[in-house]
């Protein structure tokens, strides 16, 4: 029988190396995965996945087992998504100033859609908590009360959520067929 997340999780928090070699194993793929779909950019996510798999040893001994391990896990995915997406938002600015990173920005979008197909491109022109929610519901497969859990938002905002989501989508497909 398979060892538990939070059996796992407890033991890492106390030092279990083989613990912690576990539970990586066991979540490395889901981590980068949702790390893709919040950041659109596969070197990105390998980039915020070790990133997170290098802080987690750290990080585990801060969780409480209040929620199951993978909530938890999942809520420093999308913290360090938003982190990541802030600093990177501060160095462009000051390297490049307001202009020219709104140039940089549409470059690097342009590169992205070549090797997205369109649903993703879309996903990209979404707000931030649209995004996180999508990736959570669709993405990881999860119920609107497992992603609320996560976001700490009602069900019911989740489900708004995803109305607006499917409404902006098509938003956004009707401009692109009529250009």
């Amino acid at each position: 029988m398979d060892t538990s997340d939070e059996t796992l999780a407890q033991a890492a928090a106390c030092g279990d190396h083989a613990a912690f070699a576990a539970l990586v194993t066991r979540h490395y793929d889901r981590i980068f995965g949702l790390g893709w779909r919040l950041t659109g950019s596969r070197a990105e996510a390998e980039d915020l996945a070790q990133d997170i798999c290098a802080a987690l040893p750290h990080r585990l001994r801060g969780w409480r087992a209040e929620a199951r391990f993978t909530t938890w896990l999942y809520r420093v995915v999308v913290n360090a998504a938003h982190d990541a997406r802030r600093r990177a938002a501060v160095r462009e600015r000051a390297a490049t100033g307001w202009g020219d990173w709104e140039i940089a920005r549409q470059e690097a979008m342009a590169q992205d859609r070549a090797a997205q197909d369109w649903l993703a491109d879309a996903m990209t022109r979404l707000p931030v908590e649209l995004r996180d929610t999508v990736a959570l519901v669709l993405g990881e497969d999860m119920t609107q009360a497992e992603a609320g859990a996560i976001l700490d938002l009602s069900e019911g905002t989740i489900a708004w959520r995803m109305s607006e989501v499917k409404k902006r989508l098509r938003v956004l497909a009707t401009e692109e067929a009529k250009a």
